[in-house]
């Protein structure tokens, strides 16, 4: 009776192995990465299967990598510890740059807009020179010729410099977009390799460079970062093309009949604009023709534009005022967006 006891408690206590379990644990690939399974913060109030919005701001997260995802798509754990500051010193260096152009726009657009008053004023005091009432002045010899001549070159002046400061903001937004889209840290050679690079381009097609989709910082993963420095560029873009009609405008009037300067929306301002605008999508190789501008996301269906060779005053007063309203820059979501991404990324983007 005792042996009998002793005999049930030690097969309570020490249950023989379930040939099962041990069974499918041998079927376990060692070799086979690991799946790195992030989760995505949820607020307090809902736990729906709806695209879950990230705390600051109202971007979606990206999708979550499952157990069923791709082995390639998803870096190993001791790779994802390497990934993850690599792509965190890139994403900080990226953002720091965004910052700087910001101000290089800032800075070239007020100087060309200063050039853009000086040129209106030039042309006017020609326009107006004929007529003008120049009191004591008017018995020296052919002073309203002199004077309109040399209006007239000021003029030529101002609109070069206006061309080399448009030209400046194209340089600009050329390098916000390149930026945007060097968001993504990819492996560098072979995962089995001892030493463990990470670079910006892309070696493995089966490499996405987002880490699978883990959290670069706290919540964020790269997707999130690419969505919200897409925005912010493609607001810098739409200014770009309507600045670009106002400075084709500008460099096309004259007091001469005919005019001097007979620029059309399709003529390039300079060499190698056209190859800088395709960058920005702003030319399309179906027309031959820079895009037209349009506002924000509507449509662009402007005609083939004819411009007012000797427009008006009231006309040309709206030209500085349209460039420096720079309608389609969303001033306060630009900087809210850099404050998100700084606080993101625990440091103050300036």
């Amino acid at each position: 009776m005792v042996n009998s006891i002793h005999t049930t408690a030690s097969s309570i206590l020490h249950p023989p192995p379930n040939p099962t379990h041990c069974n499918s644990m041998a079927t376990v690939e060692p070799s086979e990465p690991p799946t790195v399974e992030t989760l995505c913060p949820e607020t307090p109030s809902s736990f729906s299967s709806s695209p879950l919005l990230s705390p600051k701001s109202a971007t979606p997260c990206p999708q979550i990598p499952t157990q069923s995802s791709s082995p390639s798509s998803v870096l190993a754990t001791p790779l994802a510890r390497l990934w993850r500051p690599t792509a965190q010193r890139n994403l900080r260096n990226q953002w720091s740059k965004l910052a700087s152009y910001r101000q290089q726009w800032a800075s070239s657009s007020s100087t060309a807009r200063s050039h853009a008053t000086a040129l209106v004023n030039a042309y006017l005091s020609q326009k107006y020179m004929p007529s003008m009432e120049l009191g004591a002045l008017r018995d020296i010899p052919n002073i309203k010729k002199k004077a309109s001549q040399k209006l007239f070159k000021q003029q030529v002046l101002h609109g070069g410099k206006l061309l080399s400061s448009y030209k400046q903001m194209v340089s600009v937004v050329i390098h916000m977009v390149n930026i945007s889209r060097s968001m993504k840290c990819f492996l560098k050679g072979a995962s089995s390799s001892p030493l463990v690079h990470f670079s910006g381009y892309s070696e493995d097609k089966n490499d996405p460079g987002d880490g699978g989709g883990i959290p670069v910082f706290t919540f964020w993963t790269i997707s999130c970062f690419e969505e919200v420095a897409e925005e912010l560029v493609q607001m810098f873009i739409l200014e770009l093309n309507l600045k670009r009609l106002l400075v084709v405008e500008l460099l096309s009037i004259s007091c001469k009949v005919p005019p001097l300067n007979s620029l059309r929306w399709s003529d390039e301002l300079y060499p190698g604009e056209f190859s800088d605008l395709s960058i920005c999508n702003l030319y399309s190789e179906e027309t031959c023709k820079p895009v037209y501008p349009r506002l924000d996301d509507q449509k662009s269906e402007m005609p083939a534009a004819r411009f007012n060779k000797q427009p008006d005053h009231d006309v040309l007063q709206v030209y500085p005022t349209t460039w420096l309203a720079e309608v389609n820059i969303d001033s306060d979501r630009v900087d809210e967006i850099f404050v998100e991404v700084g606080d993101e990324m625990h440091v103050t983007i300036s």
